[in-house]
């Protein structure tokens, strides 16, 4: 598979999920989140919402390296797939976070009525494992920026 096809590869499972794990860490106290995401393939960016004074928040405020994976649940082996990835994450404003928050909107109407700021997590390593491309089969991504 070449670079680009691999890119496509990773970016069509991406924006076929929705759910990412998430884990933020600062000095040596560290917590997981659960969050929705809108996948924007162009940037390499997931565009969330959630609170800066939840315990996750809080942690990305004082350091904004994260790790997280994506992945859907499935009992059978060799369909098993997956993302891990680390990258950098920050509250938006203004002008950007209006139109990170459209397009956040599109893919949750629900969250329209949500008063919580907008993130963007910019993707600097990514990992695919792809059982369904063969058992084992790992994938690479890095940002090049």
């Amino acid at each position: 598979m070449t670079p680009e096809q691999t890119l496509k590869h990773i970016q069509r499972y991406i924006a076929r999920q929705h759910v990412f794990s998430l884990f933020a860490h600062h000095n040596n106290d560290i917590w997981p989140a659960s969050c929705y995401y809108a996948f924007d393939a162009k940037t390499m960016c997931l565009i969330l919402m959630t609170d800066p004074n939840s315990k996750h928040g809080q942690l990305m405020v004082a350091n904004p390296q994260v790790a997280g994976t994506i992945s859907a649940q499935t009992k059978a082996v060799n369909a098993i797939q997956g993302i891990q990835f680390t990258g950098e994450i920050k509250i938006l404003e203004s002008e950007e976070a209006q139109l990170a928050r459209s397009f956040y909107c599109r893919r949750f109407p629900v969250a329209i009525a949500a008063k919580l700021p907008v993130w963007l997590l910019h993707l600097q390593n990514v990992k695919m494992v792809d059982n369904k491309l063969g058992f084992g089969t790992k994938l690479y991504w890095e940002c090049q920026i």
